[in-house]
């Protein structure tokens, strides 16, 4: 990695499904109203971080690792929105087209890493962030 970059490699987990929700085998389930989750759960399609470890050893570098733990709905994945974690369509991730999940913050530029294992945020100062998925 080059001076200057910050990679964050992002190893996201999914919660277990509600009862009667999303995961659940009865067809009926996708029209019952949302149910609270229970204490430790989180609601249908959101995320929380888990784990923020941020080493800043290196001049010019910051090297963050974070864990995120997600309740994604049927079709979604955990992914990163506006450099949150959240739950995206599974197609992006299958695909590797990371930009499409809007990962960068607004004004920033997104680009793809030529071997697809992430990508940078480009502020509009010149700074860029490189994130790459384990």
């Amino acid at each position: 990695m080059r001076s200057g970059e910050t990679a964050c490699l992002p190893a996201a987990t999914r919660a277990p499904p509600r009862v009667g929700g999303v995961g659940s085998s009865s067809p009926a389930s996708d029209t019952q109203p949302a149910s609270v989750p229970l204490a430790g759960q989180l609601a249908a399609g959101t995320c929380e971080i888990v784990t923020l470890d941020r080493d800043s050893s290196q001049p010019r570098r910051t090297i963050a690792r974070q864990t995120a733990r997600c309740a994604c709905r049927k079709g979604q994945i955990a992914g990163t929105t506006r450099a949150r974690p959240a739950c995206v369509d599974a197609r992006i991730i299958k695909t590797k087209q990371w930009c499409d999940m809007l990962p960068c913050l607004e004004g920033e530029g997104c680009d793809l890493l030529i071997n697809r294992s992430g990508w940078t945020c480009t502020q509009p100062g010149g700074r860029i962030k490189t994130t790459t998925v384990s």
